[in-house]
């Protein structure tokens, strides 16, 4: 039986080209996300970053599978030293007065079961954190540094 991927989806008061600076730019990223320095949105290009959580630090290793600007980023993510291939996606879609932000993350329960950081509650939790309350705070951000 196949497991429903992990669905996270936000509409925010944002054009996708500023999404998509939020998504792509080392220097924005870091602003909401994680410091990824480096990162480019370019098909095969490889990158890392750590994540933390009760003390014990994750390195996430990934690699960009797809990226279409202002539309669509794929990439993979996995765990250095653990088991498991997984697929994020973040797709963009142009809504009156914003854009739609939907996240898919694909095969979370490849991870290791005997690993609670790898439950699948916790990344429901995490994106839902990351997507709903970091990237929001972000944008409202940028937006009255805008206007």
């Amino acid at each position: 039986m196949a497991v429903e991927p992990i669905i996270v989806e936000r509409t925010f008061e944002a054009s996708p080209e500023t999404i998509w600076q939020a998504l792509t730019n080392p220097d924005e990223i870091k602003k909401w996300y994680f410091d990824i320095p480096g990162f480019e949105p370019k098909v095969g290009h490889q990158f890392q970053f750590t994540g933390e959580n009760e003390g014990r630090t994750f390195l996430h290793l990934c690699e960009v599978k797809e990226a279409i600007p202002h539309q669509k980023l794929v990439h993979t993510w996995r765990y250095q030293g653990q088991p498991g291939d997984t697929l994020v996606t973040f797709e963009l879609t142009p809504k009156q007065n914003g854009t739609r932000l939907k996240l898919t993350h694909a095969g979370t329960e490849t991870f290791p079961k005997d690993n609670p950081d790898l439950a699948r509650k916790n990344f429901e939790a995490g994106w839902n954190f990351i997507i709903g309350t970091s990237l929001q705070d972000y944008l409202e951000k940028e937006n009255k540094l805008n206007k």
